[in-house]
């Protein structure tokens, strides 16, 4: 699939596959910047991109980066829906208690590209029952 990118920053990357199976395309920051403990970071992509119809893009924690540094999106997953046409910009959480850095070139969040489904709401008065029922956070147990 074509994904048609553009170029906003002199120091902007490509998303790139780490190998070949990767299923998320490494995000690359443009700048440097400095993340205390606790606090939520901008970082800019330099890079917009021109997602298919029916297709969203996913923007998740690079493993190592989360793991061993404490930095993650801050909002768990972002969302590229198809029809936007601005930067990409990845806020960073530290959830750790040092100051972490982030420099020009290195990899910060991973992309994901995938289709979707708009659904059609309506109000019932009534829904189909489960096994499950209202049972939730936690109902289903541990083990």
């Amino acid at each position: 699939m074509q994904i048609h990118v553009k170029k906003l920053h002199e120091n902007a990357k490509l998303p790139a596959y780490g190998s070949p199976c990767s299923a998320g395309a490494d995000l690359y920051s443009v700048g440097d910047y400095a993340v205390p403990p606790g606090a939520t970071v901008f970082v800019h992509t330099g890079i917009a991109v021109e997602l298919p119809p029916d297709m969203v893009g996913l923007i998740y924690a690079r493993s190592g980066l989360a793991c061993k540094q404490d930095l993650a999106p801050a909002n768990k997953v972002g969302v590229i829906d198809c029809d936007y046409r601005g930067e990409i910009v990845v806020a960073l959480h530290n959830h750790g208690g040092a100051m972490r850095t982030v420099s020009a070139g290195d990899r910060i969040a991973q992309l994901v590209i995938a289709p979707y489904y708009v659904g059609e709401f309506s109000f019932a008065d009534e829904l189909t029952e489960t096994a499950r029922g209202e049972g939730g956070f936690g109902s289903t147990g541990v083990k």
